[in-house]
């Protein structure tokens, strides 16, 4: 039986099963020079680079949209939604 290969893609899309080691999983996660997106350093797809000014801006905004989920689902929970509905029905 062949050994399976640890690393390489599939459609385009990387993947690394090797066992990680701490450099490995620090140095994936900032890498100045390249772009926004760079390889996991466990498992399959892409992760951010955040050595890169664009990855803290998606940070910023899925951290800004997470908060207003909050907090509008926590208005939901006291708001006055308990009122009866007229529904017609021809």
């Amino acid at each position: 039986m062949a050994d399976k290969p640890e690393s390489g893609e599939i459609f385009g899309v990387p993947y690394n099963f090797e066992r990680p080691s701490i450099k490995r999983l620090l140095s994936s996660y900032w890498r100045p020079g390249e772009g926004m997106l760079v390889e996991k350093p466990f498992g399959i797809g892409y992760t951010l680079n955040l050595a890169n000014w664009r990855s803290w801006i998606v940070l910023a905004v899925a951290g800004l949209l997470f908060y207003q989920g909050r907090q509008s689902s926590e208005e939901g929970e006291a708001g006055d939604e308990d009122e009866p509905v007229e529904v017609i029905v021809d």
